[in-house]
């Protein structure tokens, strides 16, 4: 079997399962197993993901009203690496590559290739979408394993967290300049440790907030998840966080419970490495409830400094508190 797999949490849960021989391309984003980079680069972003995260923003916004797409395939080298199965996703054309278009670059290939996309709204459909990649390339012994495994660790923390007796407010941003809520299953995770998400609901798309309402909640641990950016990314936007009205009278910023976790390659994709995720969000709001596994990284919390004058820090922009008229979801 010859794949190609356009979406990151494929190529991990496909080298997961032992098929990383299979594999014949991927996308620009697939970048774990570290291995995955010497294969054909089959798609590019059209997003400057350089700029700052208000303009990311407004360029995925431009996005959505003109129709343009946020990603090219090559369609050339697809076609050429002639693949049985191409494995994408139809959940959020903001992440990757949008499922029609795929479906349409494949429709026009010489070698006719099985499109299998993937669309898990939460863990329960992260574990599902192992089994369909078990099913489609004959690996579904290795598929049920893994998902056995990962589930007992899951069920691990949730059972730990229902003994919470003082569960705390927490909110997750998936974004911070504009906030947008946790979605799908990062919202699950705040579930699963025992705290009280105050925005994200579980299995559904994060939503653009009113930074107002954000403190109205007054969260006692905020943690900065910006999807698909790494540890590194999330700390450039703190001076705009800070000079948000109200973020140093958030009861978390008083305690100094402010949190930065590596979205990029713990919580934005749906794939097994979400449970270290989970696991390390947990120690790191419930340290004596939930121990670290060995191996896990510990979440640290962000050196917020000395506390900031009240009002506008550079960098912050007013357009925080108007919600705009095309409402994107992301992941």
């Amino acid at each position: 079997m010859r794949i190609v797999s356009l979406l990151p949490s494929a190529t991990e849960i496909i080298c997961k399962l032992g098929l990383e021989d299979t594999l014949v391309g991927v996308s620009h984003e697939c970048d774990f197993p570290p291995f995955v980079s010497r294969f054909p680069r089959l798609t590019r972003s059209n997003l400057r993901m350089d700029a700052e995260s208000r303009d990311i923003d407004a360029q995925v916004t431009a996005s959505a009203q003109t129709g343009r797409p946020l990603y090219q395939i090559d369609e050339k080298l697809l076609s050429d690496l002639a693949p049985d199965l191409i494995i994408t996703q139809g959940l959020c054309p903001v992440c990757a590559v949008d499922l029609e278009q795929v479906r349409r670059v494949a429709a026009r290939m010489i070698h006719p290739a099985r499109v299998l996309p993937l669309s898990p709204n939460d863990f329960s459909g992260v574990f599902e979408n192992i089994r369909q990649i078990g099913a489609a390339t004959g690996t579904q012994v290795a598929a049920g394993e893994l998902v056995q495994r990962l589930k007992a660790r899951v069920q691990a923390v949730r059972e730990r967290g229902r003994s919470l007796e003082y569960p705390q407010r927490i909110c997750v941003l998936e974004w911070i300049d504009p906030p947008f809520s946790a979605g799908h299953w990062v919202a699950e995770m705040t579930e699963f440790t025992g705290g009280i998400e105050g925005f994200g609901k579980a299995g559904a798309a994060s939503r653009r907030l009113l930074w107002q309402d954000v403190v109205g909640w007054m969260p006692e641990i905020l943690v900065l998840a910006s999807c698909g950016h790494s540890l590194e990314r999330i700390l450039e936007d703190i001076p705009v966080l800070a000079g948000f009205p109200g973020f140093w009278d958030l009861p978390a910023t008083k305690s100094g419970r402010v949190y930065a976790v590596d979205s990029h390659n713990f919580f934005s994709r749906p794939s097994p490495r979400l449970v270290d995720g989970l696991e390390m969000l947990a120690h790191c709001l419930y340290p004596e409830l939930h121990p670290l596994p060995p191996g896990i990284p510990r979440i640290e919390r962000v050196d917020l400094g000395p506390a900031a004058p009240r009002g506008k820090a550079p960098g912050f922009s007013d357009r925080v508190n108007q919600p705009e008229r095309v409402e994107v979801e992301r992941k």
